[in-house]
């Protein structure tokens, strides 16, 4: 019987650049693709869509006051990674402080957003969601600007995506990323306390 991932196993799989993701029929695999997905924080692009969303008013930017929610958000799709096993292991990477949560609200309710992983100088973007029209996309900006802001070089997306390369994501090959890896995960950083973020 699985009993899922004990966190320090997960850390030391971010570490060496891999990550799991849950199957249809409740295993579990683990992944370490070539080319690997990033985004140059110093690179992003804020294409027109999000430009205008960013002016839209009432937004509000929340780090880690709603991880479970945001998870189960992501998770609530015809087909899924994100399976029971998979929620477990990411819930106790939370409660120890290395699983994180960016979320838009909008008038008192959750509109969307994302949720990853820190370790050192990398930040390990697992999934995100809206209910809200673009509100992923002003969590991806929010999220940007945290890991600027908190001394963060390494943003992995696993794999690029369209949606993800209209904001600067690119492909690297794995040795390259490795290597990137291996420099960030030293790193000191600070990633914002639970609450709101100005």
């Amino acid at each position: 019987m699985n009993k899922g991932i004990p966190p320090e196993l997960l850390l030391e799989a971010y570490a060496s650049g891999i990550f799991p993701m849950g199957m249809e029929d409740g295993t579990i695999r683990w992944f370490s693709p070539n080319p690997r997905g990033i985004l140059p924080l110093e690179e992003f692009h804020a294409p027109h869509g999000l430009k205008r969303a960013l002016k839209r008013p009432g937004w509000e930017l929340r780090t880690d006051t709603a991880f479970d929610e945001v998870v189960a958000a992501c998770a609530a799709r015809e087909e899924t990674w994100i399976t029971p096993l998979i929620r477990k292991a990411y819930r106790e990477l939370f409660a120890e402080g290395h699983a994180h949560s960016v979320e838009i609200w909008k008038d008192g309710c959750l509109a969307g957003g994302l949720y990853g992983v820190a370790l050192g100088g990398a930040f390990f973007g697992e999934s995100m969601f809206h209910r809200v029209t673009d509100a992923s996309k002003v969590a991806l900006w929010h999220l940007v600007r945290v890991l600027r802001e908190g001394g963060f070089t390494l943003l992995d997306t696993q794999w690029t995506t369209d949606h993800l390369e209209q904001f600067g994501a690119i492909e690297i090959p794995r040795e390259d990323y490795l290597e990137r890896l291996a420099s960030a995960v030293g790193a000191k950083t600070r990633f914002p306390s639970p609450g709101i973020v100005t």
